[in-house]
């Protein structure tokens, strides 16, 4: 079906819906809708291999044009399409804005890069070269700092795989990735306990250098010390809370006692 005869159907159908009862009003819309999906696929197809599926294109297409279609007055003016295109165009910009970005930069660039891409190719063509960002910023008229944002910004459109060679040594991104080494939990466990031992007692630093460094039992200290072993569990119950308080942990949290 061509251009016209798809403008005159759709004119014809519009004006039975707008005179019939909703019943069959809605089944006159349904028509118009598949007649003109060819027109929604169309622009869809503008935005192909920009990091979404065309299903997912067509399918944003098509529900703004089932949208538009719904809300389409006929007194306003006979053509449908000068009503949809631009609903439908602008439904698929929200969905890159919204949906296409792995790391969404701020809307103003996220607008402004494609103004930002068409002028880089149309500057290189005449100057024979990359255009610099001041050059760019002259052509479109913008702050530099703006332009030099909207081409950085050109990477958060896809997520790296971390199963992607590297091209300097063909190993995986993933297998590059540093892996945590066992002794910083240790380290920070030292880092955190360090100020809050030294604020304690030396009687009660001096249990605790039992315990954990010479791996004495609380009867070894309870002898050590001319205390009972229950008193000396209740001492490191004591200097456990001490130190939890110190380091702002929950009461009943696990003591740090590496």
């Amino acid at each position: 079906m061509s251009s016209a005869e798809r403008k005159s159907r759709t004119a014809e159908l519009l004006a039975k819906a707008r005179e019939c009862p909703p019943g069959e009003r809605a089944d006159l819309l349904e028509e118009v809708i598949v007649l003109n999906i060819p027109v929604a696929r169309t622009l869809a197809a503008r935005y192909r291999n920009r990091g979404q599926s065309a299903d997912e294109l067509e399918q944003v297409a098509c529900l703004a044009l089932t949208r538009a279609v719904q809300s389409f007055d006929p007194e306003r003016g006979d053509d449908l399409l000068v009503f949809a295109v631009p609903s439908i165009l602008g439904e698929l910009k929200r969905h890159f804005r919204s949906a296409a970005w792995a790391v969404r930069p701020p809307r103003r660039i996220q607008e402004i890069r494609p103004r930002v891409v068409a002028a880089e190719e149309d500057l290189a063509q005449r100057l024979g070269r990359p255009p610099t960002p001041c050059e760019l910023a002259d052509e479109l008229d913008c702050p530099p700092a703006e332009i030099e944002e909207a081409l950085a910004c050109g990477d958060l459109v896809h997520a790296a795989s971390l199963d992607e060679p590297v091209v300097a040594t063909g190993t995986s991104l993933g297998d590059l990735l540093p892996t945590v080494d066992a002794g910083f939990d240790h380290s920070e466990a030292v880092a955190i306990l360090g100020p809050a031992c030294r604020r304690l007692k030396p009687r009660d630093r001096r249990i605790l250098r039992m315990r954990f460094y010479e791996q004495r039992t609380q009867q070894e200290i309870a002898d050590e010390l001319g205390v009972t072993q229950v008193q000396v569990s209740r001492l490191l119950q004591r200097i456990f809370t001490d130190l939890r308080r110190a380091v702002g942990a929950e009461p009943g949290g696990k003591p740090h006692a590496a």
